[in-house]
């Protein structure tokens, strides 16, 4: 195994039943990176995070984390700690202070003064909570507890962070805040897997992806090679005095694939395949042909585009 794989799975497997929910998967997730894990709802990822967790044995495989060999008996409790494990379902102890919360798990990893209270400040400070400290948790919002949650899991400072669907039921702002926490452990060096079924949320800081169907694990890649071989590249262009000769300049530049205009709109929307100096090129031209450009704005295919073009293209 190459040492710099935060985490390697080896023919994992796992079947209740008759059901096999992952099935001969092999995963591999370097250091200090964001994986997003993607699919619908029975695809497996819930079950593949809580093995990699430890929570759940696999029926056959192997799990390596750094190089080592993970298993869920006691022979490796140090390699356990170096994981941080949130669940979608994780609950909270209502009647205990968000210091007293936190302060119990500490205890739990053995963490001693004064590095347990250090720690704790740390983490509050990073989930935007400080002030909240001695707060009942029955009184946090939905985003304060999850945040709270957070904090709880990376309270013994893992080495790599397993999410499961973090911000499912998060109002925007909320969901933004999340994101900005998950962005500062990715910059402190942290490795992430974390699985949602917001696909936005993921492509604003994922170094990469991976997308499971019933079990497989069907496409893992780096997200700007992803991009690179399935997302088409858009520009938005406006003209004054309709499009007519706009379209017939368009059709002189062989970086322009195709084009259509948007609806109730005297909007073009452009696929190109050029360079960001082709495109520039291209606005230049317009411009030079007395085209009276009002709009040029270049846009880039959504996580959400490609995934499902992803999906057409396993079913075909």
């Amino acid at each position: 195994m190459a040492k710099d794989l935060a985490v390697e799975t080896r023919g994992l497997t796992k079947q209740f039943d008759r059901h096999l929910a992952v099935n001969d998967l092999d995963l591999q997730v370097s250091s200090g990176e964001v994986y997003g894990l993607i699919g619908p709802n029975g695809a497996g990822k819930t079950t593949l995070l809580r093995m990699l967790a430890t929570a759940e044995e696999p029926t056959t495989g192997e799990i390596y984390i750094s190089g080592e060999r993970l298993l869920r008996d006691r022979t490796n409790p140090t390699l356990k700690q170096r994981l941080g494990y949130l669940p979608d379902d994780f609950p909270l102890y209502d009647d205990l202070t968000v210091w007293d919360y936190l302060d119990y798990f500490a205890r739990l990893y053995n963490l001693q003064e004064p590095r347990r209270s250090r720690r704790l400040y740390e983490v509050l400070e990073l989930v935007q909570l400080s002030p909240k400290r001695k707060s009942m948790i029955a009184t946090l919002s939905r985003g304060m507890k999850q945040r709270l949650s957070l904090a709880r899991t990376i309270i013994h400072e893992p080495l790599v962070l397993l999410l499961d669907e973090p911000v499912s039921g998060l109002d925007p702002i909320a969901r933004m805040q999340f994101r900005d926490i998950i962005k500062s452990l990715h910059e402190a060096g942290m490795t992430i897997i974390i699985s949602s079924h917001v696909l936005s949320d993921l492509e604003d800081f994922c170094t990469s992806i991976g997308i499971m169907e019933l079990g497989y694990l069907v496409e893992s890649a780096a997200l700007k090679t992803l991009y690179q071989r399935l997302s088409c590249q858009h520009i938005l262009i406006s003209a004054l005095g309709g499009i007519d000769p706009l379209v017939a300049e368009l059709k002189n530049h062989p970086q322009v694939d195709a084009w259509e205009i948007l609806p109730k709109t005297q909007q073009l929307q452009v696929e190109f395949s050029g360079t960001s100096e082709d495109c520039a090129e291209l606005l230049k031209d317009l411009v030079t042909a007395r085209i009276p450009v009002t709009e040029f704005h270049r846009t880039q295919e959504s996580l959400e585009s490609i995934f499902l073009k992803l999906g057409h293209k396993q079913a075909s």
